[in-house]
């Protein structure tokens, strides 16, 4: 009977442990969660600070050491004003040199522009948009500095084809007319972009018509998945111990057939000017 009891308290001791090692082992994995959590959080607040002091450090006035004047005047509105029409124009007379087509994104007057050698040749009403914190609220004499300059386009990520493929065959007659064997997709696709421009800036356009749940579906697609590649690209910088890459945007929307327009029209590598 002794020994009975004993090998019973034996194996409720066994369990106690277990239970005991499974708490620890829980309240450790959450700790660590939690930690990560937090880190993550705040090292993902250093992209936008650490962004700016390079736009700062590149864009920003060169004030001489002892030089009161020249800082009075960055502060002063009418010399801010005169500046952001300077980079405008600037930037614009740039491209328009360059004989090539470019898009000049008015946020002031909402519209969206192609131009080629200073001449609209199409023209696009913007319904909405937004900027980020930075360029909204960050040094106005950095951002117009920063906008002076062309943004040139070095990748493009969009829902339809930036060269739609058609394939014709030829009838021998009329009688064997057939139509075209693959339509153009953008005709019923919802049309939405994105532009990824130097200075690490990102440009979205998207259709302003969404009143369809199929539309809405591919926007929030569209979206969702962008979201989720910039999510995992901080997540693998905050895991190397490095401050994620943090990229302003400017996001508007217009009519889709301006979307599709815009984006067929501009070149490879075509350049854009940004009136905020």
């Amino acid at each position: 009977m002794s020994d009975q009891r004993f090998i019973f308290s034996d194996v409720m001791g066994s369990d106690s442990i277990y239970k005991k090692n499974g708490r620890v082992a829980f309240y450790v994995t959450t700790g660590l969660i939690l930690a990560f959590l937090i880190y993550y959080a705040v090292i993902s607040t250093l992209g936008p600070s650490r962004k700016m002091a390079e736009l700062i450090s590149e864009f920003g006035p060169k004030v001489e050491e002892g030089q009161k004047t020249g800082e009075r005047i960055y502060a002063d509105s009418a010399y801010l004003s005169l500046l952001k029409e300077k980079s405008w124009l600037q930037a614009k007379t740039l491209m328009a040199q360059t004989d090539s087509i470019y898009l000049a994104i008015n946020l002031a007057d909402s519209t969206a522009e192609i131009e080629i050698s200073g001449v609209i040749v199409h023209s696009a009403k913007i319904s909405n948009y937004r900027i980020s914190n930075i360029l909204q609220n960050g040094d106005r004499n950095v951002i117009y500095s920063l906008f002076s300059q062309p943004l040139t386009i070095q990748n493009d990520v969009a829902t339809i084809k930036k060269e739609p493929v058609m394939i014709k065959i030829a009838p021998k007659d009329t009688s064997e007319f057939q139509p075209d064997v693959i339509p153009d997709t953008s005709l019923v696709e919802h049309v939405n972009l994105i532009l990824e421009v130097s200075q690490g800036l990102r440009i979205y356009i998207y259709q302003e018509e969404s009143d369809k749940p199929a539309g809405k579906g591919s926007t929030f697609r569209f979206d969702l998945y962008d979201r989720l590649y910039y999510a995992w690209n901080a997540l693998r910088s905050a895991v190397l111990f490095r401050v994620p890459e943090y990229q302003p945007y400017i996001k508007i929307k217009i009519p889709r057939e301006d979307v599709k327009i815009i984006y067929r029209a501009l070149p490879r590598n075509g350049q854009i000017a940004v009136y905020s």
